[in-house]
């Protein structure tokens, strides 16, 4: 198939794009890697009447630290990610983003955006506690992770506004494991441990609608456990739903699997 017809504009500028989100009145998609969105518009699963293209847009496509955290334009492809060293945890999950051809176009800004519940980098952002900062009508604003994901494929960033940076923590040391039939798969079960300020935080994607912490299994740790029974744990609080490609059962075992590894990468006992 072919996607509906739509009108397509270039704006230069992040005020430009906000109000040709507004003038769409609920019909326009921005258009930056276009590695979700474009499968979408040729299956005809979407049909919006613009197409906002950000890419020509100054300003958006830079990484840069400040104070322990890393911030990271919504243009930045994930390929620049994964060759960045100043967030060692992101440059691995970039690492596990699809495929180098994906890697290449694919953004930061749209992966946050289009929560997807297999994609890597939410879930950094929830175990890291990011913050994304989100332009409007009103002006800026400022979303946390555990406020950004509401349920599958679905935000709180509303039609008319659009994320220009992400900003990422970074943790004293980290973990990460995920599993996946083959490697560039979507992610059946994705596992992020990360220590900030002497706690460690475990925070799981492909489990739920949407990336979630595990504060059973991170008391756990608090008390002196131990990862294997930290994992257990974390098995035990999720709520995962039977698919095409596993069991309940075979998913809370996998997620064990993947949170003891994360926390074994991390150097936590």
């Amino acid at each position: 198939m072919k996607c509906a017809a739509f009108d397509y504009l270039r704006p230069e500028s992040v005020d430009e794009v906000v109000k040709a989100l507004s003038d769409a009145d609920g019909e326009g998609k921005i258009l930056a890697g276009g590695q979700s969105l474009v499968p979408v518009l040729a299956l005809r699963m979407a049909r919006p009447a613009q197409l906002i293209d950000v890419n020509r847009i100054p300003g958006l496509s830079g990484v840069r630290s400040i104070d322990g955290v890393v911030e990271v334009g919504a243009l930045v492809r994930h390929s620049r990610l994964l060759e960045q060293s100043a967030h060692p945890l992101l440059a691995e999950a970039a690492r596990w983003i699809g495929h180098t051809a994906i890697r290449s176009r694919g953004t930061t800004g749209g992966s946050i955006a289009h929560a997807d519940p297999s994609a890597e980098l939410p879930v950094v952002a929830l175990v890291t506690g990011a913050t994304a900062t989100v332009a409007g009508p009103s002006g800026t604003r400022t979303v946390t992770a555990d406020e950004l994901f509401v349920s599958a494929l679905m935000t709180s960033i509303a039609d008319d506004e659009m994320i220009t940076s992400v900003r990422f923590p970074v943790p004293r040391r980290w973990g990460f494991a995920e599993f996946a039939r083959r490697h560039g798969d979507f992610a059946l079960v994705t596992a992020i441990a990360a220590e900030f300020d002497g706690a460690t935080r475990i925070a799981l994607g492909g489990v739920a609608p949407v990336p979630v912490r595990a504060p059973e299994a991170e008391e756990v740790l608090a008390a002196g456990g131990s990862v294997r029974d930290a994992a257990q744990a974390a098995a035990e609080e999720i709520s995962p739903t039977a698919d095409l490609h596993g069991s309940v059962p075979f998913r809370r075992a996998i997620a064990a699997e993947m949170v003891r590894r994360a926390l074994a990468q991390a150097g936590i006992d």
